[in-house]
């Protein structure tokens, strides 16, 4: 009996993933755990596998977007009814679902809608997105590179073997345009990017971009709106002599099989600090408030089209080689895309550092289902007064953001004075 294939969940944000491309086509017989197609979700490009034997009778949306358990695809067996299955899937024996939405009637099968995107000549060639950015980055042509993958398809290694092949040359030097041949009706090139429109004139003289929103973008703007609106919002900022923790870090760094940061004194200080402050390691849950025993902090990565947020899990149980290490990876795939959903789940607390950048101080909004977040402002020289003097010290400010639901004021103000206490005699995070 044939089985409609529907987009699955693949993170707890998702709502909808978008098809980049299929590894199968209509006609091919596949085995579960074989990979179908990549998806897009908000946090990261994944691979969905088949969970069923049989051959791909239909491919219902070719690229784009789609919602959750919309329909993708039918399998079952050759000569199968598979449009009376898509009918009866969809609750309608007159309808079935198209690419963009629509419905056709179930008589005729639905059209293949062309990507738009699809301009080049890269874009119909089987490849992983990593390998095209790869290529495009480094002005090689994937009509160059022979691909290893399942049915030829380009995996990164594929493109970097090609280049170490060239050498320096083949970065630098971009494959010659194609010239097109003369139609009597040519398509302007301005229709065949309609996510992207790069320079666009108005009548009023002003040049503009307008770029597709990404699916992580969607997410970012849907969960944090919805945190901002929803979550009362109230704010708590400590300064903190930063004089005996540049000292600390420079002799631990002399014994540490990595080089520590401040952002790795940061997470063990706020993890020792939760640790006497449960109730800032805590979740509203609209009926009950959630006190976390484990402490999971989140920390906050920017990469290419938004924020991602992996998890540091048992924080208060690692020292801060081993911090220092799991950032440095988590970070390294959140930037690749290639974090998974269990990475990015379970935080407690969350902390946003933009020290580096030279900022001073800021506010970050909550991130959600946490009662909390952490915004760490850099570490500048400043007068300070010290012991009745005016002298040069190293100071560093935060910004606690606390959900007035779950988190009262004192109580946010006792955490911030024990993270502080932490932080000017880090000495205590050794005992």
């Amino acid at each position: 009996m044939a089985e409609v294939i529907r987009m699955p969940r693949m993170s707890d944000t998702m709502e909808e993933g978008n098809i980049i491309g299929w590894l199968k086509k209509e006609g091919d017989r596949v085995e579960p755990g074989q990979t179908l197609a990549e998806v897009e979700t908000d946090k990261a490009t994944m691979e969905l596998d088949a969970f069923v034997e049989g051959v791909i009778l239909h491919i219902a949306v070719k690229e784009g977007p789609v919602a959750i358990d919309g329909v993708i695809a039918v399998i079952g067996q050759p000569g199968e009814d598979w449009q009376a299955v898509l009918a009866a899937a969809n609750g309608s024996s007159a309808a079935a679902p198209t690419a963009n939405g629509q419905s056709t009637p179930s008589a005729a099968p639905v059209a293949e809608v062309p990507a738009a995107a699809a301009v080049g000549e890269d874009s119909r060639i089987k490849a992983s997105p990593l390998a095209k950015n790869i290529a495009k980055e480094s002005g090689v042509s994937l009509e160059q590179v022979v691909g290893s993958g399942d049915q030829g398809r380009i995996v990164k290694k594929d493109v970097e073997a090609f280049l170490e092949g060239k050498g320096a040359t083949a970065v630098v030097t971009p494959t010659p345009a194609v010239t097109p041949q003369p139609s009597p009706s040519p398509t302007p090139a301005a229709k065949a990017e309609p996510a992207s429109v790069p320079f666009a004139f108005n009548a009023g003289g002003s040049n503009f971009e307008e770029v597709g929103v990404s699916q992580m973008r969607k997410v970012i703007a849907r969960r944090l709106g919805e945190s901002l609106f929803t979550a009362p919002h109230f704010y708590l900022t400590i300064e903190i002599n930063m004089d005996r923790a540049i000292a600390m870090r420079k002799q631990l760094n002399e014994v540490s099989p990595t080089k520590l940061s401040f952002n790795d004194l940061v997470i063990k200080a706020v993890a020792a600090s939760l640790t006497k402050h449960p109730a800032i390691n805590s979740s509203w849950l609209g009926d009950k408030i959630r006190y976390n025993k484990d402490i999971n902090i989140g920390v906050a990565v920017a990469v290419e089209d938004g924020l991602l947020v992996p998890v540091i899990r048992y924080a208060n149980m690692k020292t801060m080689s081993q911090i220092n290490t799991e950032v440095k990876t988590l970070a390294g795939k959140a930037k690749e895309r290639k974090l998974q959903p269990d990475e990015m789940q379970g935080n407690t607390f969350t902390i946003s550092n933009l020290g580096m950048f030279g900022i001073d101080e800021f506010t970050a909004i909550i991130n959600p289902p946490d009662a909390c977040i952490l915004a760490v402002g850099g570490i500048f020289e400043k007068p300070i007064v010290k012991n009745g003097e005016i002298v040069v010290g190293n100071t560093m400010k935060v910004t606690l953001s606390c959900d007035h639901r779950v988190v009262d004021g004192a109580t946010g103000a006792q955490f911030l004075q024990t993270f502080k206490d932490i932080m000017e005699e880090p000495i205590k995070l050794l005992v």
